[in-house]
């Protein structure tokens, strides 16, 4: 039966590593998967994915405002999909998600997303809200902050190594710009 999935995390997690490894059993099952990432976010190159360990794959692109249902469908028309593996959830958008659930549902396929819940700020984004309201399965993805403590928190820094509290929700980056915390380092890096 096909569902909608929800891993989740903070950055450096292995997000990408999982979705990479998931869609490489089932190709090597003799399954066909369709994997998908955020346009803008090209980090890996222009229609890749990539993890922090040296793996990726090449993968189709969401743009902002792309029918992502049209898209399963007219990708289906084409033969059987096992899986979609959506990485960079976080920039879809509401209904986007919507778009996806209703594939689920329509057109039978899994599709499993992989994304930040949080950004810098500590505020949802509006794909991760989304997929935390519809989807059919939810599954933490863990990561650790210097303390040892499990991290849920994300801090982007500045120039100058402190953590920002204010900018554009979005700002593609890695471990330069950005590093996960637990809630109680967040607070004590933003000052809240």
């Amino acid at each position: 039966m096909a569902k909608l999935y929800f891993h989740y995390s903070t950055m450096n997690a292995g997000k990408s590593t999982l979705l990479l490894q998931a869609s490489h059993n089932y190709r090597e099952g003799g399954m066909e998967t369709l994997l998908i990432t955020a346009q803008f976010d090209n980090r890996a190159g222009e229609g890749r994915i990539g993890s922090r360990i040296g793996i990726g794959c090449p993968a189709d692109t969401f743009a902002p405002g792309e029918d992502l249902f049209a898209k399963l469908e007219a990708r289906l028309a084409q033969g059987p999909v096992a899986c979609v593996f959506v990485d960079e959830a976080q920039f879809l958008s509401k209904e986007q998600v919507w778009q996806l659930a209703r594939a689920v549902d329509d057109l039978k396929v899994p599709v499993m997303c992989y994304g930040l819940r949080v950004d810098f700020r500590g505020e949802l984004f509006p794909g991760s809200a989304a997929l935390l309201a519809w989807a059919d399965e939810m599954r933490e993805v863990r990561t650790i902050c210097h303390c040892g403590k499990k991290a849920t928190m994300v801090v982007r820094k500045g120039p100058d190594g402190r953590a920002l509290k204010d900018g554009a929700q979005v700002v593609i980056g890695g471990n330069e710009t950005y590093q996960s915390l637990c809630r109680r380092h967040w607070r004590e890096a933003v000052g809240a």
